[in-house]
This record gives C-alpha cells, sequence and structure tokens, in this order.
C-alpha cells in the first residue's frame, strides 16, 4: 500500500505558504496534469492527489487539523477539528441546508481550476477533401492573455493587491441563526467580485481585463470521410486563460456539394441517363467517380431504376477502415422530338413488336437488333 505524500509537499509550497500562494500552486499543478491537457500515464493521479492536498490546506479548519494530526486527521472515521460531528468532513444537514438556503449552507467549497470558454469557428471543404481528407489554413479569432500585463489585469503586469475583505478567497462568510441552530453562509465577496484581488491601477492596453481578442491562424489536417456539419475539436486551441485550463477551438465543416455525385454516409451515389437503344442493346460508357472517370458496362436489357455497385468507390470511415461504394442508377430518357429517320425505325420496331411488351418469338433483342440494323 503506497504511503501518502504530504499535503505541501503535492502543492510545492512553504508550511507557511497563506492562500493566495496555495491557490496559485494549485492552478499551476492542475493545469499541468489535467487529462485533457496532460496524456501521460500517471496524470490523472496526480491530478487527483494535487485536488485532494488544495481541498484540505484551502480550508482553514481541515488544514489545522492537518497540520496538527496529519493524515491521521482525516482517517478511521475520528473526528477532527474540520469534521466536528465526526461524518468525515461530510454534514448529515448538507441536503437539509441546501433546500432551505438555495446550496450555501456547506461551509466550505473547493474552487475548481479556471477553464477557457471553447471557440466555434468554421472551415469549407470541396466534395474530394471531404472525402480523402486535407489539411487547410484556418484563421479565427479568440481570447488570449494581454501581453503587457500577462493577464494580471495590472499595470504592467503588477501583481494586484489581496483583497483585504475576503483575504484573497473571493467570498465571505456570514453567519445566520435558523431553527437548527448557526448556520455560515458562503457569498461572493462584493469588493472584489469574487476574484480575491483588487485592481488598483487596471492596464491601459486591456483595460484592466487582462485579456485581448487576437487572429489566430492554424494548419487543421481534416481526416478522410468527413461529411457536412461535422465538428473538429480542437484541443486547447480556444480560449487561452492565465493560471487555468484553455478551451477547445470546435471547427464546424461546410461540404460543397458536387455536380453529378451525392453522398449517403459511405456510399456514394449517381444516376446515369441513357437512351432507349442503350439501355436495350447495352453500352460501355464513362462513368465519374471520386477517383476519375471509369468503364462501366451497361448490359443489353437494363431497366429504368436499375441499379449497379461500383465497389470501393465511396467514402472511407473516418476512423479508418474500407471505403463505401458509388451506387450508379440507370435512367433511361425517352426522346421528346425525333427527326424523319429515327421516327421511321421508331415506326417499324412498333410493327415488329406489336402489342406485346415483351414478345417471345425470335427473341425480342434479336428483333430490335433487325431493325436497327445492328448484327
Amino acid at each position: 500500500m503506497s504511503v501518502k505524500r504530504d499535503y505541501y509537499e503535492v502543492l510545492g509550497v512553504d508550511r507557511s505558504a497563506d492562500s493566495s500562494d496555495i491557490r496559485r500552486a494549485y492552478r499551476r499543478l492542475a493545469r499541468q496534469y489535467h487529462p485533457d491537457v496532460n496524456k501521460a500515464p500517471d496524470a490523472e493521479d496526480k491530478f487527483k492527489e494535487v485536488n485532494e492536498a488544495y481541498e484540505v490546506l484551502n480550508d482553514t479548519d481541515r488544514r489545522s487539523a492537518y497540520d496538527r494530526f496529519g493524515h491521521a486527521a482525516f482517517e478511521g472515521g475520528g473526528r477532527s477539528a474540520g469534521d466536528p460531528f465526526g461524518f468525515g468532513g461530510q454534514s448529515p444537514f448538507g441536503d437539509i441546508f441546501e433546500s432551505f438556503f438555495g446550496g450555501f449552507g456547506r461551509q466550505s467549497r473547493q474552487r475548481t481550476v479556471p477553464r477557457g470558454t471553447d471557440v466555434r469557428a468554421s472551415l469549407d471543404l470541396t466534395f474530394h477533401e471531404a472525402v480523402f481528407g486535407t489539411e487547410k489554413e484556418l484563421s479565427f479569432t479568440r481570447f488570449e492573455p494581454c501581453q503587457d500585463c500577462h493577464g494580471t489585469k495590472m499595470q504592467d503586469g503588477a501583481e494586484p493587491a489581496r483583497c483585504s475583505q475576503c483575504n484573497g478567497s473571493g467570498e465571505v462568510r456570514r453567519v445566520q441563526q435558523t431553527i437548527l441552530g448557526q448556520v455560515v453562509t458562503a457569498m461572493p465577496c462584493d469588493r472584489c467580485g469574487g476574484e480575491g484581488v483588487l485592481i488598483t491601477d487596471p492596464c491601459s492596453t486591456c483595460s484592466g481585463r487582462g485579456r485581448v481578442t487576437r487572429k489566430t491562424t492554424l494548419d487543421v489536417a481534416v481526416p478522410a470521410g468527413v461529411d457536412d456539419q461535422s465538428v473538429l475539436r480542437l484541443t486547447g486551441q480556444g480560449e487561452q486563460i492565465r493560471d487555468g485550463v484553455p478551451g477547445n477551438l470546435l471547427v464546424s465543416l461546410k461540404v460543397e456539394e458536387h455536380a453529378t455525385l451525392k453522398r449517403s454516409g459511405r456510399h456514394i451515389h449517381f444516376d446515369l441517363p441513357v437512351n432507349v437503344a442503350q439501355a436495350t442493346l447495352g453500352a460501355e460508357l464513362e462513368i465519374p467517380t471520386v477517383d476519375g472517370d471509369v468503364a462501366m458496362t451497361v448490359p443489353a436489357g437494363t431497366q429504368p431504376g436499375q441499379q449497379f455497385r461500383l465497389r470501393g468507390k465511396g467514402v472511407p470511415d473516418v476512423g479508418g477502415g474500407t471505403r463505401g461504394d458509388q451506387l450508379v442508377t440507370v435512367h433511361v430518357v425517352i426522346p421528346h422530338d425525333v427527326n424523319g429517320r429515327q421516327r421511321e425505325l421508331f415506326e417499324q420496331l412498333s410493327e415488329e413488336l406489336g402489342e406485346a411488351v415483351m414478345p417471345a418469338e425470335r427473341g425480342f433483342f434479336s428483333k430490335v437488333k433487325d431493325v436497327f440494323g445492328v448484327r
């Protein structure tokens, strides 16, 4: 069984560190080991260890108990200064307090690591780029820490003064008397707006906001097989934030329609128009595909709406694997106007066929060939 490390050692601070030092160390380490940012095998365990240390050292009562008894203060069901009822730090009245006071009944709350907002952008692709993948340059705007104040919001990057009203915690506690006894509620500090610091000399570049909008250009690798309205997620390319985790960039793809090809999932559809003679006698035709034109045999006696499959001429899965197929649907086009010679041939064909749709004697195609003089 592994031995727990000292919480001060985990955060890399002295035992005399104040709440501001602890919070600053926590934000830096949480950002370093956050699973969305750090893909190392032990990153998640370290992230949990950092959160556990911060949860104790950021609470005055629990920190006092830890300084006196170490990890034993929270083990074995024993009571401590931060656990006066002996419920392992969880008050049995928490749910009651929440229902009466809107969720402010708990005496301490863990302050989460700030995270930048996600940024949305769009990228135009041709039909072929969506099928085969591509790399395209994308320009977009996002918030980034001000380069002049480095996100401190103060002129020349000076560190802002700690708020004396909340002692840098960003919240103040108020005591209320209820039928259940004395309840401590935490509210955002009205002096610093919940930030824990006072911006006394705002940065002139960002007007004390600590961030600016900046146009950014990235090379986006679009995988093969994406479709219209697909969304690519680029982790960490959204809003950049000081002492926090950056947001993500969500790229919505807009695929241009093809002039003759239509997509349905992994398959591509193509409508092939043929005349009566080609459908009746058969033909060798050039068919457009995403790989270029290919030869396809239309067999004699092809019926309107008949479908043929060109295997492997469709769209690949985004995750890789085999491609879909191209489905060719035959449409027999009946001419509106015919010249004299064509009318004569059709009249001969009409006399030869009679009223039967498919005469049995001599064979239908043999008669058609005779009329058209095909051998």
